[in-house]
């Protein structure tokens, strides 16, 4: 007769203690407490491989695994057997599946989607992706086995983003990232993409009149732009330009005359007539606004003086040199460089501000003076008498430098720079 095993009890496995050589305290149906010499008990079950010999399971140790989980283990490992399925090979397969998921992280993952996909994106398209993540997703989440990630954490990742008031930055992220998972799904590294389960719990980007492309789309668009440059009509190149680099209204721009520009002494002031609060006539301060330019635009109202300088106007209508140019040209400009409704003469304004706000790091209020807006309270009109001016003027050098330092390939867009 098979000797009787009288199931153990709490009290029992508490007060073992351990001796010279390891020994065992059996439960019954093949489960046991293995005593160590170290003091350790660790649980155990043997079983009858389908080849005849015994195999033995390990359940973990004793208090963390209790008598009762133990016990769960055994009968889990029995059914297994009762379906005449290895429970040991069973076991083998899971450790596995974890010490790949645990390699299989999000940095991981993230890394060979990126070079699967550099193949077809131009470099600097490649470089802001992975800045982006380097920057605000790895630091994160980056270590996390992506099979493990789910929706709340990716919501305090992109969540993170917003708070710098970075709202469309955390939209792209949240397209890459969702790009990531779809990737690591179909690779069999995981089951679940919870980018899109986070709509509506996002800010929403503020949708305007004024179509504008993000900061993460500038390095396209300046090679796209220097790209026709060729073919452009000149005033139109260096109109685009400007737009670009002093980021006036477009009104203010297209109808600028050359009385208000000089050369000599590189100032441009606008009348506070021709101002957005002239024009409507609720300018009580009657400011006129100084627009602040870069080396880079004194060098093109060079350049253009030699074409137009004559005239009344720096952008004269071709057809009628007494009239500027309508707004028309811009768009069309945008138009055959394929971003029309993508991007307006408006759009540059939210375009600089993200970017000097983002990538400068400038406060609200200086680049808001540059932009001409008006301040809502009295704290912010004391400053406006004041005017930020020599704080502009090495703004507006420094976003000049930093957009001809994309252009030419030298940094990535999103990557920092101090404020001069």
């Amino acid at each position: 007769m098979p000797k009787l095993v009288v199931p153990l009890t709490d009290a029992q496995i508490k007060n073992a203690k351990p001796k010279d050589r390891t020994y065992k305290l059996f439960d019954g149906g093949g489960l046991y407490l293995e005593v160590m010499p170290t003091g350790s008990k660790l649980w155990r079950m043997k079983f009858k491989q389908a080849n005849g010999k015994e195999g033995r399971l390990s359940f973990g140790s004793y208090p963390e695994v209790s008598l009762t989980a133990a016990r769960a283990k055994r009968v889990e490992a029995r059914e297994l057997k009762a379906k005449d399925i290895d429970p040991g090979e069973v076991r083998r397969l899971e450790k596995l599946q974890r010490a790949a998921a645990a390699s299989n992280t999000f940095e991981a993952v993230a890394r060979q989607w990126h070079a699967n996909k550099r193949e077809v994106w131009k470099e600097n398209t490649a470089k802001d992706a992975m800045n982006r993540l380097e920057k605000d997703v790895f630091p994160l989440i980056g270590k996390r086995p992506i099979a493990e990630i789910d929706a709340p954490v990716m919501l305090d990742v992109l969540r993170r983003v917003e708070q710098r008031g970075a709202k469309e930055i955390a939209a792209r992220l949240g397209q890459l990232c969702s790009q990531i998972f779809r990737y690591a799904i179909a690779s069999g590294l995981a089951k679940y993409n919870p980018v899109p389960d986070l709509r509506g719990a996002l800010k929403p980007r503020v949708k305007g009149h004024h179509a504008a492309i993000s900061t993460d789309e500038l390095p396209e668009f300046l090679r796209v732009l220097e790209k026709n440059e060729a073919r452009m009509y000149t005033p139109t190149r260096i109109l685009m330009r400007l737009m670009m680099l002093v980021f006036v209204r477009t009104s203010e721009l297209i109808e600028t005359p050359w009385s208000e520009i000089d050369l000599e002494d590189e100032q441009w002031v606008i009348p506070w007539q021709r101002m957005k609060m002239g024009k409507r006539k609720v300018n009580p301060r009657k400011v006129n606004h100084h627009v602040n330019m870069p080396r880079q635009g004194w060098e093109m109202l060079r350049e253009l003086h030699a074409i137009t300088g004559r005239g009344k106007y720096l952008f004269p209508n071709q057809r009628d040199h007494e009239k500027p140019v309508s707004n028309g040209a811009i768009l069309a400009a945008l138009k055959r460089m394929g971003y029309g409704g993508k991007h307006t003469g408006h759009g540059f304004r939210a375009l600089a501000m993200g970017v000097i706000k983002e990538c400068l790091g400038y406060r609200h209020d200086v680049v808001n003076r540059q932009l001409a807006h008006m301040s809502g309270d009295a704290y912010g009109e004391a400053y406006d008498r004041a005017e930020f001016l020599e704080e502009r003027r090495a703004m507006m050098q420094q976003y000049a430098d930093y957009l001809a330092s994309i252009a030419s390939g030298n940094i990535a867009i999103g990557w920092p720079a101090k404020a001069a």
